[in-house]
């Protein structure tokens, strides 16, 4: 098909202007990925302080490897507590006692980090909303805020998190909850907006009691039924540092999979503390490699990668899933690598600037 398209292009360009403009209507839109490794649903230009690589920087560190790149910050900023830590500023949430706070600011850096690109440049990016309090019934009006301060920028919204083992507690205020109504009114307003949503939710409790059942996949299941028109990923596939999957973790994420009623639900790989558990040994692989297979659609790459100093850190979660990608077959290795990314956020895209263009003055000219 490529060789066919290149030979009709030489025929065309001899033809006359009205006939390449012919052969430019009929070529795919989809940005072509082909020649890189993967496609990266789930990356932090920053860490827990704010800090991080330059998006140019980045860029080069993406290199050859990664196509395109779905881009937030961290919501959460790590306090620094002179009271409690002195001279050793905490970059990480373990590194210290003091609490974490939503730190909304990194919504616009992250939009005016990619209003600094060329248009070439941000093709590779999808950049996403995650400075808001999901606690807060006002957080769908700061999701819509910023489509409106920067139309044209913005896919999804995410990573934010419910549950997450030793974060949740670090926060002041109330616990987040996926029964909360702020967070239906989030994905309310993602499905109207078209903007991917990707949810951390821990799957059970840290160190959780072998056997017993996890402890947030029926509230985590309900949230879906509740919002069947917000394409939604579940980040680290439900899985964490201390966050084990049980004996029949593979059954109940199957049962998500092929339930109809969860159609719009997928699945990220993302970050060395849930990789880990997936290849931990040959059964463990194997078992998700047989999932990945029967649902080939359904799971997306990502490295959880925050504020990398260079390409081997960035793509170590990649090279860590070598026994996965060895056990694929090409059509759905491409799929998790490259495709399913491609599919999920170019329709993202599309219905964005399509809400973007119906409700902000303007937006049809970025």
């Amino acid at each position: 098909m490529r060789r066919f398209f290149s030979q009709c292009a030489r025929q065309l360009l001899c033809a006359g202007p009205i006939a390449v403009l012919l052969i430019i209507s009929v070529m795919p839109a989809r940005t072509q990925t082909n020649s890189y490794e993967f496609n990266d649903s789930h990356f932090h230009l920053t860490n827990n302080v704010q800090e991080g690589p330059s998006v140019r920087g980045f860029l080069s560190t993406m290199g050859s490897k990664a196509g395109r790149v779905a881009l937030f910050g961290i919501p959460l900023q790590q306090q620094w507590s002179y009271r409690i830590d002195g001279d050793r500023a905490p970059t990480y949430y373990l590194h210290s006692d003091a609490p974490l706070y939503y730190y909304s600011f990194t919504d616009a850096w992250i939009a005016m980090a990619y209003k600094s690109l060329t248009k070439e440049q941000q093709a590779r990016f999808d950049p996403m909303i995650t400075g808001f309090n999901p606690t807060d019934m006002y957080a769908a009006d700061h999701i819509r805020r910023v489509l409106q301060t920067f139309p044209g920028v913005f896919t999804g919204i995410g990573e934010f998190t419910i549950h997450k083992e030793f974060v949740a507690a670090k926060i002041p205020g109330e616990v987040a909850s996926l029964q909360d109504p702020a967070l239906d009114r989030i994905l309310d307003f993602a499905a109207e907006a078209g903007l991917v949503v990707l949810i951390h939710n821990d799957i059970d409790i840290p160190f959780a009691k072998e056997g017993a059942e996890p402890a947030y996949l029926n509230q985590m299941k309900a949230l879906f039924n509740r919002h069947p028109n917000a394409t939604t990923i579940w980040a680290h596939m439900g899985l964490g540092r201390t966050v084990r999957p049980s004996k029949n973790y593979a059954v109940s994420i199957e049962e998500i999979l092929r339930d109809p009623a969860f159609h719009h639900v997928y699945f990220d790989i993302s970050w060395d503390e849930a990789a880990k558990y997936i290849v931990a040994s040959p059964e463990t692989t194997k078992t998700m490699a047989d999932l990945m297979q029967r649902y080939p659609d359904r799971f997306l790459f990502g490295t959880d990668a925050a504020s990398p100093p260079d390409q081997s850190k960035y793509m170590k979660v990649f090279y860590q899933y070598e026994p996965l990608w060895k056990l694929l077959d090409p059509e759905t290795s491409r799929k998790v690598r490259l495709r399913n990314y491609e599919r999920i956020f170019d329709e993202a895209r599309r219905k964005v600037r399509s809400w973007e263009n119906a409700h902000v003055r303007g937006a049809s000219s970025n």
